[in-house]
């Protein structure tokens, strides 16, 4: 996995979920509190979704073949919506079912300082693998790039994740103190479910998210603004083309990007000199976003007054008059 994977955040995440984990169970079979156990089953799911994400990052890397000449980079894609899905189904769904269950049968909560104390220890946890992920993510994240851009435009879908992932763990854990703390204080076990209702649904909502950036991904993205700018200013800054009539990008994989376009040289030039000029310009991209790694030049010659085609046309670049 590259450094953009986040493969450390990943790897911080996945080991402080397995411990917190463990000790939710033993908290919750300790004490008999339903947010406990839903925090335990989100422990787990957050575990099982850093598994996946890594699988993810192995099969990304596999060659490419004549079944998938473009090679599997989005493979990582696929993996980061299985996540969201399973945040879903088993975090957020398991965790609504519990704190119905708990209204309709409730039952008084014992030795309320092990999951007090438990659920301290797991804030403290939790914030360690959120600044691993964060400290991970302000090497990719553009200058001036706010987080929620950052999580919508991000090529690579592990450190969103990741980020999404531990930012609700914390919020649901601090769901779950208030809930436990509100019990052992008024001796009401309604704060416990009501605490494990909302750790439910805040994981749906988080699901969600996840579930439509990642589906955005998985569509198909092109280059972002800056991105593309920086390869229309390479090929029209050198003195081959006299326009780039049309581009499109397209992201194979969170490290991999296609650009296609069609640009108009003179009509007089020689083949040789038309192929070493498309080296030139192909050059020029590679240098201005090191991500272009499949492109594809059509040299056409430029007829102004020509309109593109109805499937080009939100693509054209067009000139000053």
């Amino acid at each position: 996995m590259s450094a953009s994977g986040g493969g450390k955040a990943i790897l911080a995440a996945f080991l402080a979920n397995m411990g917190i984990a463990l000790a939710k169970f033993v908290a919750w079979f300790l004490s008999g509190s339903a947010s406990m156990l839903a925090e335990a089953i989100h422990s787990v799911a957050d575990s099982g979704n850093q598994l996946l994400l890594m699988l993810g990052g192995r099969q990304a890397r596999k060659r490419a073949d004549a079944d998938h000449p473009f090679g599997y980079g989005r493979e990582r894609y696929v993996y980061a919506f299985v996540v969201s899905i399973i945040l879903f189904s088993v975090g957020g769904l398991f965790s609504i079912y519990e704190g119905v269950e708990k209204i309709a049968d409730p039952h008084e909560l014992e030795n309320v300082w092990i999951p007090i104390a438990v659920l301290v220890i797991a804030i403290g946890l939790e914030s360690f693998s959120l600044r691993t992920a964060v400290r991970e993510s302000n090497h990719v994240r553009e200058k001036g790039q706010s987080w929620v851009a950052f999580v919508r435009r991000a090529k690579a879908p592990e450190l969103p994740v990741v980020l999404l992932e531990d930012v609700a763990a914390l919020t649901g854990l601090a769901f779950a103190l208030l809930g436990v703390g509100l019990t052992a204080i008024t001796g009401n076990s309604i704060f416990d479910a009501i605490g494990t209702l909302m750790i439910g649904t805040l994981l749906i909502v988080v699901a969600i998210v996840l579930g439509v950036e990642t589906k955005s991904l998985l569509v198909g993205e092109g280059a972002t603004d800056a991105d593309h700018a920086r390869i229309v200013d390479a090929v029209e800054d050198g003195p081959e083309v006299e326009k780039l009539i049309h581009i499109k990008t397209l992201y194979l994989g969170p490290d991999e990007l296609l650009v296609a376009a069609k640009i108009g040289l003179p009509s007089d030039k020689p083949l040789g000199a038309v192929a070493g000029d498309i080296d030139q310009i192909e050059a020029r991209i590679r240098a201005a976003v090191p991500a272009a790694r499949v492109i594809y030049l059509e040299p056409d010659v430029y007829r102004p007054g020509t309109d593109p085609s109805p499937s080009t046309e939100a693509f054209v670049i067009k000139s000053a008059d």
